[in-house]
């Protein structure tokens, strides 16, 4: 069973199910049949057994009730399909019909000894190569006294022929509505089925690489929709993520490649022929650089893969955010000191978030870093730090090389740095801004940028207040 296809079990489960319900609809549909027409038989006995006491009562009772009599006042007592006895009160027969005169059906103890009592009995009774019957026995009584009693029988020929053909029927029906029920389950079971083999198709050929399929469920709500629709949904996913692999593996050993190259080709330089103490020293320097620069990206790489793993744990408690951003201010007049770039506070207002405070440090940091990088010589880096509403908005502004129009989007993915960036600082590794994001999401927080191509870019975080300073 476990070989067989969805379609195959469902057909066979669906056939068992139904056969057992035909079988138990046989049984009770026979069941019912037979009851409904013996008691029918019981009814049209009961009703004949009440004329004939009432056609009694008009004669005397007693041993010398006379046939001729009774059949000219009773014409029922002389029909085919019901046969009269009246029996003394000793059980003896004292008249009878004359469709059983060859027949002789003694009234049994049974009776005999219920109508002493009063009470009628309906007997079933079935002589040896003889049609079965259905008996009734009435007691009559005239004074407290058993004076006659009165059977009136019938054949169950009839209603055995009409079951035995019920059950031919039965026999033949059940079969060939099973049959045609399992045909029409196959063909049903293969119409629900198709989304099915439409999901294995498509997962097939995504597993040989296209990732652009989908499945196709026009119109359709059920809960074959259902998985189709969050099979495609899954499968975009899966799609942005193995680009972004691809992406983040052809940054990374790009950005890898380049100072791997320098320190090789400085190094094999260096030692193509013999040179002083000082040409080594510089090579050594430079490569030392190099080496640095490839230890940042690493640590970066490490730190951005245990964030996606959900391995860094952050300690929230209230940070004076204004404070941090005094700090950094300074830190930054150091950073831009080689290049006359000054980092300047334009306004500042008192501000607490609830956040984890080196990681706070590190976002400051980073976009105080990229806007003196990339800043021109002589220019000017603001910071401003404002309370907007229930956050505190950070806003960094330079004056720098800016940023085109379709770079926004792209400018917080990892690696990623536009060809003006690469060529006026060659120290960035292109994941400050993602490490950024990543800081500012994980303390429900936004960030936003603005810039144009030579005109600057301004950076906007928002990062929600502390709840006792966001409920004053």
């Amino acid at each position: 069973m476990k070989t067989t296809s969805i379609r195959v079990r469902l057909t066979l489960w669906y056939g068992s199910a139904l056969a057992l319900i035909l079988v138990l609809f046989a049984v009770a549909l026979y069941l019912v049949m037979s009851r409904a027409l013996r008691e029918q038989v019981d009814a049209s006995l009961d009703e004949a057994a009440a004329v004939a006491i009432r056609t009694l009562g008009e004669h005397r009772f007693g041993p010398f009730l006379i046939f001729e009599d009774l059949s000219q006042d009773f014409p029922e007592i002389a029909l085919l399909d019901k046969f009269f006895q009246i029996f003394g009160p000793a059980g003896q027969v004292t008249i009878q019909s004359a469709n059983i005169q060859s027949r002789e059906i003694p009234l049994s103890q049974t009776s005999f000894r219920a109508s002493l009592d009063g009470k009628s009995t309906f007997e079933s009774v079935q002589f040896e190569k003889g049609v079965p019957l259905r008996l009734l026995s009435v007691p009559i009584r005239q004074d407290d006294q058993l004076v006659n009693i009165l059977r009136v029988g019938t054949s169950l020929y009839p209603t055995e022929r009409m079951l035995h053909r019920l059950l031919a029927g039965l026999y033949i029906a059940s079969p060939l509505a099973l049959l045609v029920s399992l045909v029409g389950g196959w063909f049903l079971a293969g119409r629900a089925l198709r989304p099915v083999h439409a999901i294995t198709q498509a997962a097939q050929r995504i597993a040989a690489g296209d990732w652009s399929q989908r499945i196709q469920t026009p119109h359709s709500n059920d809960e074959i929709g259902q998985l189709a629709s969050t099979f495609n949904d899954m499968i975009g996913r899966l799609e942005v993520s193995f680009r972004q692999i691809r992406q983040f593996s052809a940054d990374a050993s790009h950005e890898l490649r380049t100072p791997l190259t320098i320190t090789k080709g400085e190094t094999e330089l260096a030692l193509r022929r013999p040179r002083q103490a000082e040409d080594y020293q510089v090579v050594l320097e430079s490569n030392l650089e190099e080496i640095d620069r490839m230890s940042r990206i690493v640590d970066e790489l490490l730190f951005l893969s245990r964030a996606d793993l959900g391995e860094i744990k952050l300690k929230m408690y209230p940070v004076q955010l204004d404070d941090l951003v005094r700090e950094i201010q300074q830190q930054a007049l150091v950073l831009g000191q080689e290049r006359n770039i000054h980092t300047v506070l334009e306004a500042i207002e008192p501000v607490v978030v609830q956040g984890d405070d080196l990681r706070l440090r590190e976002l400051l940091l980073n976009l105080v870093d990229n806007a003196v990088k990339y800043s021109h010589e002589g220019q000017t880096v603001e910071l401003s730090l404002l309370v907007a509403g229930n956050k505190g908005k950070l806003v960094v502004r330079d004056h720098g090389i800016g940023l085109a129009l379709e770079d926004h989007g792209r400018i917080f993915d990892r690696f990623y740095r536009t060809d003006e960036a690469r060529s006026h600082s060659a120290k960035g590794t292109g994941l400050g801004l993602a490490i950024c994001k990543w800081i500012v999401e994980v303390h429900h927080g936004t960030i936003e940028v603005q810039s144009v191509v030579h005109g600057g870019s301004c950076f906007t975080v928002f990062l929600p207040l502390a709840p006792s300073v966001a409920t004053v």
